[in-house]
């Protein structure tokens, strides 16, 4: 071979060799519409995903007002997982002025949802994710969703599934077996708003909000002064405060009741990266530490 067609075919294997770089680097791009869904969509995806949330750490998703940005991020996805059940009442306008093409996983697809009524409607309760048994539920659609999108990525998601649905099942035992030790009289607790109604069926707690499924909802002065007269009777020993929503009106309870403000549980969103709920599974850790220091003091 001459030198000329020596150097040629060296310059082309790099090429190749860069080229062939460039596309291993490239990622799927997933949007999630709020940080506890993009977390779970991390775990699985791993490096081969690309993942942002819409409604980011400590942001409330029920009164979310989509931006620009937003719609530039959708438009270039190649697949969008919402929670479903109403969660994202704002996300069939953004999918349109959008032009999102690409494929929509309902995360929540296969739970048993709860009904309740809100306002003498009849409606979904859709914080589904706040039991580990739906949580699971919501990593399979998550991997499916991905292989469909990414078929060549399918060994991968598959085995990122199967390591984070064992955590999560570890991570469940734990829950269960913690909370099953408070007494029967210290099960009951008040939140803000109505996110802990899969919680509370999970792991035998009874959860009263004065605010409905979205934090949208007013309390009532006759809802809040029917609560109040319950958590006297009752003896409530705490309540506890969210991270989305504001806290004056369970300030307003604690203080007419004598009720201890229990700390604060992440319901709809996570924390930051330097919180204490950065993830899924440091979300309930969070919970469930935060509710039994204060039911069991």
């Amino acid at each position: 071979m001459s030198r000329r067609a020596l150097l040629l075919a060296l310059g082309l294997m790099n090429l190749l060799g860069l080229y062939g770089s460039v596309q291993a680097t490239d990622k799927i791009k997933a949007v999630a519409s709020f940080s506890i869904l993009a977390d779970m969509v991390g775990q699985v995806g791993g490096d081969r995903v690309n993942v942002i949330a819409l409604v980011e750490p400590d942001g409330d998703a029920h009164v979310y007002e989509p931006t620009p940005a937003d719609a530039r991020n959708l438009a270039a996805a190649n697949i969008l997982f919402v929670n479903g059940h109403g969660f994202e009442g704002w996300m069939d306008r953004l999918e349109k002025s959008s032009g999102f093409k690409g494929k929509t996983v309902t995360a929540s697809t296969g739970v048993t949802s709860r009904q309740m009524v809100e306002d003498e409607k009849k409606i979904t309760d859709p914080h589904a994710w706040q039991s580990l048994a739906n949580g699971k539920l919501y990593v399979a659609n998550i991997r499916d969703g991905l292989i469909a999108v990414d078929p060549e990525g399918k060994v991968i998601y598959e085995a990122n599934a199967a390591k984070y649905l064992d955590e999560i099942a570890k991570e469940e035992a734990i829950v269960t077996e913690t909370l099953a030790k408070l007494p029967e009289a210290r099960r009951k607790i008040i939140t803000s708003h109505d996110a802990f109604g899969y919680f509370g069926e999970a792991y035998g707690l009874e959860v009263i909000a004065p605010e409905g499924v979205s934090t949208e909802s007013e309390a009532s002065a006759k809802d809040v002064a029917k609560i109040i007269r319950q958590i006297k009777a009752e003896k409530i020993p705490a309540v506890f405060m969210e991270n989305i929503t504001d806290h004056r009106l369970l300030d307003q309870i604690a203080k007419e009741t004598g009720a201890k403000i229990g700390g604060t549980l992440y319901t709809d969103a996570l924390s930051p990266p330097s919180g204490p709920a950065a993830t899924y599974l440091d979300m309930f850790r969070n919970n469930v530490e935060t509710l039994s220091e204060a039911l069991s003091s």
